[in-house]
């Protein structure tokens, strides 16, 4: 993170005409340094190759690009930045303007990749988010930018073609949809897009009530029910299927995901 600076140059000359007798000396006009123009704000729609670790961080300088080209990352909102608090500017680096920015991108991405709200949990797209470097906010930006990405695996994106609007309400959703190369208690299970060689699927989404994490033992005990029905309703046999539960950490649901996701192996791939 860029710490705060300023630097303003200022040039002055003393010219002397004559320097006789209590002539008064005359200085040249001083020229007015140039007004910084503001950091333009990202573009909706344009498209980024950004590593994992780019996608993670809070700012970026990357350019936007086609989205017919290879990326990893397409912007779906640009909004503005509300940095006035009782009358005072707060930092584009302080925790208050990243709550801010953390709630309104996850909450505009459903709108953009379309589908039902359960549809995008069930997907490897997520939302990472982006506010002006400290420089770049004194000189006048004021913007923040979310993207989506399609989560590919442990700290890795999916190299992506073609925009990712709409991509839940077409015929490309399944590329996207959330599968693992095994059950979620398995000891070498990963999460994948279902485009990618896969063994399971999630299947259903288990919404957890209240407002604050209930425990791992509840959150655990609420998705048994709702997830072994729901592997026996896509199993070739119902007298012989298999299921899995995977509910949500304290740090997940700190982090927003307050719901469980029912597995089951994929008919399409088993």
């Amino acid at each position: 993170m860029l710490g705060r600076h300023l630097r303003v140059g200022l040039a002055a000359g003393l010219l002397t005409a004559g320097c006789t007798g209590s002539e008064p000396v005359s200085t040249p006009p001083t020229t007015p340094p140039p007004t910084a123009t503001p950091v333009a704000a990202p573009a909706v729609g344009a498209c980024h190759r950004l590593a994992y670790v780019d996608a993670v961080a809070p700012t970026t300088q990357s350019p936007g690009i086609s989205c017919d080209q290879k990326h990893t990352a397409e912007t779906f909102h640009v909004g503005r930045l509300d940095t006035l608090v009782d009358g005072h500017l707060v930092a584009v680096d302080s925790d208050r303007v990243r709550r801010q920015v953390a709630k309104a991108c996850p909450a505009r991405l459903s709108s953009y990749v379309g589908g039902e709200v359960d549809d995008l949990r069930l997907s490897m797209l997520r939302a990472v988010w982006f506010t002006p470097t400290v420089a770049d906010s004194d000189e006048g930006a004021n913007w923040f930018r979310c993207d989506v990405i399609d989560v590919a695996g442990d700290q890795r994106l999916a190299t992506l073609t073609g925009s990712l609007k709409g991509v839940l309400d077409s015929d490309r959703a399944d590329e996207v949809a959330m599968c693992g190369t095994d059950g979620p208690d398995a000891a070498d299970f990963r999460r994948l897009p279902c485009g990618r060689d896969h063994a399971w699927r999630a299947i259903a989404v288990v919404p957890l009530d209240g407002k604050s994490y209930p425990g791992e033992e509840a959150a655990r005990d609420a998705g048994q029910q709702t997830c072994q029905q729901a592997g026996q309703d896509v199993a070739s046999d119902a007298l012989d299927y298999q299921w899995g539960y995977e509910w949500p950490t304290a740090e997940q649901w700190a982090a927003g995901q307050t719901y469980g996701l029912c597995w089951a192996p994929d008919q399409a791939t088993n």
